[in-house]
């Protein structure tokens, strides 16, 4: 005996409605995928605001520097850098019979660059030739331009002869009020003229700007245990100059 079962339409459609409403659980080997959201521009309005805020706190600070170096602290002005002198001193080496003799120069300190810059006119009296002569401690050279022979030697610096640019600066401040410096005497040192000098940028920029153009000799000290002998003063030339308390001259002589 066959049994025939019949199912209403209605009956299937309720049962693929209630598959619609059934929530699904993946699997384990199945990958739940999110939706993607799109990337958010990056912020360069806010990094130009911190890359000006950060240039200009930048120069508010330079700015400051420079209104408390200008205003605040004591700098050296120009005027108090250049000074006239003039000096009275005794010759005992070869005009003791004189008495008291007389230089004049005009002094340059920059107590900055570390140097001095001497003019030396040519003297009312005596034998001295007029110069400029440049004392640079940072390099440890002198240059003498003697302006007679046109013509620049360079030495060693002697500190035992020159001051400093501070103390001759502070020494010179000392009698600025008066005309004359104290009473003082005179130190001689002999030079002998070396080689020529052809390498001028290695003697830094002051003397090289002094010398430029000219012809520039080496000079070495000599022996300080004896007098330049009078036969010999036809070959030499001297220069007197002031750079410390008492009065340098210089005595350069040609070899023979």
């Amino acid at each position: 005996m066959v049994k025939i079962t019949f199912h209403t339409t209605s009956a299937q459609k309720s049962d693929k409605d209630n598959d619609d409403d059934k929530f699904v659980i993946p699997q384990g080997h199945e990958q739940l995928v999110l939706p993607i959201s799109p990337k958010k521009p990056f912020p360069s309005g806010l990094c130009c605001l911190v890359v000006g805020l950060i240039i200009f706190i930048s120069g508010l600070v330079l700015a400051s520097v420079c209104i408390y170096r200008n205003h605040y602290v004591p700098q050296q002005m120009p005027e108090d850098s250049l000074f006239h002198c003039r000096v009275i001193f005794e010759d005992s080496f070869f005009s003791p019979l004189r008495g008291h003799q007389e230089i004049e120069e005009n002094v340059g300190i920059y107590l900055k660059d570390n140097y001095e810059q001497i003019n030396v006119p040519l003297p009312r009296f005596g034998s001295s030739d007029p110069a400029d002569i440049i004392h640079d401690f940072q390099r440890g050279l002198t240059a003498y331009h003697d302006i007679a022979l046109d013509k620049c030697y360079i030495t060693e610096l002697n500190t035992s002869v020159v001051m400093p640019p501070q103390s001759l600066w502070e020494l010179l401040v000392n009698v600025k009020r008066g005309t004359y410096l104290p009473q003082t005497y005179l130190v001689q040192e002999e030079m002998t003229v070396m080689g020529r000098v052809r390498n001028m940028r290695q003697l830094g920029p002051f003397i090289h700007r002094l010398c430029y153009g000219k012809e520039t000799y080496r000079l070495r000290r000599r022996n300080q245990r004896r007098r330049i002998d009078r036969r010999e003063t036809t070959k030499c030339h001297s220069i007197r100059h002031f750079e410390n308390t008492f009065v340098v001259e210089t005595v350069i002589c040609d070899r023979v």
